[in-house]
């Protein structure tokens, strides 16, 4: 087993519970940790024997910027389903950050962490 991380994908986005913030949108960051079987592509370096890591970078993308949802744990659960459906993965944990969050207090981020395996989602 090995773990592959994508770490502080940035991206704009329409996400958020009013109105405005689906309009106007703001910055999302993103980390994707993919838990998978590596033992083939450490013996041969063969890049077909691994995850394309820009092809899920792109995977990611297009659920940030091609989704309005209220919630980013909604949008996490999108970006999980979404790279369990398209890549060989055991289990993922995906973290979802809105650093300028609609919130009446001083804070760097907001952050929503799931984890998730390949059989929740059969």
């Amino acid at each position: 087993m090995g773990i592959i991380r994508l770490k502080n994908m940035q991206f704009y986005g329409y996400h958020g519970v009013h109105k405005f913030e689906k309009e106007k949108g703001g910055p999302f960051e993103v980390d994707v940790e993919i838990k998978t079987n590596l033992a083939s592509a450490c013996k041969t370096d063969d890049v077909n024997q691994t995850i394309d890591y820009e092809a899920v970078y792109n995977q990611v993308k297009q659920c940030v910027t091609e989704n309005k949802f209220n919630l980013i744990e909604a949008l996490a659960e999108l970006i999980g389903e979404e790279i369990i459906s398209n890549f060989k993965v055991d289990e993922l944990t995906i973290r979802v950050r809105k650093p300028e969050a609609i919130i009446k207090g001083k804070l760097d981020t907001v952050e929503v962490e799931i984890s998730r395996k390949r059989e929740d989602y059969a």
